[in-house]
């Protein structure tokens, strides 16, 4: 057995094979596992590979992952919003009730949005995930509309913090996944491990043989069973398990059409302070630049930063064709209105423009995605075979996994 990939989708596909006492080799073109994810160390800051967070409550990684061992630090319940020239602060009264009454009267919705979100975040509670993906379906923001949530929340909140999610600021992301993630933040942590996003990839290779990984061995391609490495070694296998993105899945002739992805910009700055001193997402709630959020990485996971630094993180939706150098001075000069200019003060630390971030979702993408992977051969799972989050990724491994051992 190989396994083309070790990524997310990969490792989890590797583990339950591993459990079951089946032999199998995987293999990684980089240099190390982790895929998408993964964590850069420069200058004694932690770079995740664009801004990523795990959410607890994806059921998933609650069997997969050992949450304590991760050290994850959880992000405050809520958001600081940028609108109109000052901070709006929209809080969860659910996990940090002191803060909730000013939040009633922010100028981010209407007094019915707030109430709105509080009936939208009960009924999803109530919500198996079945329920969810087997819904009728149409684009989020048609969802929104019709759930008579106003234009300026929409604009202020759901653009923003969706958009960050799905890296869709358009919000064309199918409802079920939005309700899916909506129901996942309601009854979960938002958090990051204290050594970075790569020490969940890092945590799953590490219950697997050593013996069983070949990092730098990129797959050129697969010829009835037999995957041409580069430099031309063949790697003969009974069965093989492709466990790349979907892009490269199409390169290697094993799925048809590669799906439709969505890039970000994720820049990083070393800060001497931070510019709030809270746990919390920070997201633009106007369209006045090409900032979408905003975090301060050290101020939920001080081990990101050196002591006596901080590590913000920005994130843009959406790839440019302008250099470093302008995105650079485009965020920055929208950062000045908020911060003041103490931003230029900032040193920038790495710029990561991810063109291939996640794979676009509109409304009928899922069952395209289901079907991509479903009775292929050789065997294909990813994120693009399921929906794009460390929850699809994980289930689409393990499935890829049984289906041979059912086969």
């Amino acid at each position: 057995m190989i396994i083309v990939g070790a990524g997310i989708a990969g490792l989890c596909c590797a583990r339950r094979l591993h459990e079951a006492g089946v032999d199998y080799t995987l293999v990684e073109a980089a240099d190390a596992v982790g895929g998408r994810m993964r964590t850069d160390r420069v200058d004694g800051f932690q770079l995740d590979r664009g801004f990523q967070v795990l959410l607890t409550a994806y059921p998933e990684c609650r069997e997969m992952l050992d949450y304590a061992a991760l050290e994850l630090r959880p992000f405050d319940a809520g958001t600081l919003i940028r609108r109109d020239g000052r901070f709006h602060r929209l809080a969860d009264p659910w996990r940090r009730p002191t803060k909730a009454l000013g939040s009633l009267f922010s100028a981010a919705g209407t007094l019915g949005d707030k109430w709105g979100v509080a009936r939208l975040r009960s009924g999803l509670r109530r919500k198996s995930l079945a329920q969810i993906f087997e819904a009728q379906e149409r684009s989020t923001l048609d969802e929104l509309e019709d759930q008579g949530f106003s234009p300026r929340i929409i604009e202020s909140f759901f653009r923003p913090f969706l958009g960050g999610v799905f890296l869709d600021r358009e919000l064309e992301t199918t409802s079920r996944m939005f309700e899916f993630v909506f129901k996942m933040f309601a009854e979960g942590d938002a958090s990051i491990p204290a050594r970075g996003m790569q020490a969940i990839p890092e945590s799953i290779a590490a219950t697997l043989r050593s013996d069983s990984l070949r990092l730098g061995t990129p797959v050129d391609r697969i010829e009835h069973g037999t995957c041409v490495v580069a430099g031309g070694e063949r790697l003969e296998a009974d069965r093989v398990v492709v466990a790349t993105d979907g892009s490269e899945a199409a390169q290697l002739g094993v799925i048809e059409n590669a799906p439709r992805w969505c890039g970000t910009v994720c820049l990083y700055f070393d800060a001497p302070e931070p510019p709030t001193r809270e746990s919390v997402l920070v997201l633009s709630g106007q369209r006045d630049g090409p900032v979408n959020n905003l975090c301060v990485v050290s101020n939920v996971a001080p081990s990101y930063a050196p002591a006596g630094r901080s590590l913000v993180s920005v994130s843009t939706i959406g790839l440019t064709q302008d250099d470093e150098r302008d995105v650079d001075r485009a965020v920055r000069a929208q950062l000045r209105g908020w911060f003041g200019a103490v931003v230029e003060r900032w040193r920038s630390v790495r710029q990561y423009r991810i063109g291939r971030a996640l794979p676009a979702l509109p409304p009928g993408a899922l069952e395209a995605a289901i079907s991509r992977g479903a009775g292929a051969n050789p065997v294909v799972c990813g994120d693009h075979t399921s929906h794009g989050s460390i929850q699809g990724a994980m289930v689409s491994g393990r499935r890829a996994a049984e289906s041979i051992l059912e086969g």
